[in-house]
């Protein structure tokens, strides 16, 4: 399975609720990828904490517009994050058959890691031809 590196940039932009009396966050999202992948995404993104430190959970879907180790084309993400106490589970996944131009038959994940406050990612694909 071949794996993409690289670095990105991702900017939040808090929304506003959709209703005040619910605490669920909106934010819109706007990454640049760096690496095997040079692409931006534009997203969405639904997040909700609890009354326990360090527990949380939150949902995105983000398309990908760009270049994927030379071949072009868009693709969708899907998120699934969960925060249990402190501890992380990420699930990062390419929709299946989402993928467009000469990325069409992309499958895959994506892991994100931060470190000195800096993203990046892995993403392990698999692409028919």
């Amino acid at each position: 399975m071949p794996l993409a590196k690289g670095e990105f940039e991702v900017q939040t932009i808090p929304q506003p609720p959709e209703d005040p009396a619910v605490s669920i966050g909106r934010m819109v999202l706007d990454k640049k990828f760096h690496g095997d992948l040079e692409a931006a995404s534009k997203g969405q993104m639904l997040a909700a904490g609890t009354s326990v430190p360090g527990s949380a959970g939150y949902v995105a879907m983000e398309m990908v517009s760009g270049a994927l180790a030379g071949r072009s084309g868009t693709f969708v993400l899907q998120h699934l994050g969960i925060m249990n106490r402190g501890v992380p589970l990420l699930s990062v996944t390419v929709v299946p058959d989402s993928g467009t131009g000469e990325l069409v038959g992309l499958a895959g994940k994506m892991t994100i890691v931060i470190t000195g406050g800096k993203h990046f990612y892995e993403f392990d694909y698999t692409l028919d031809v």
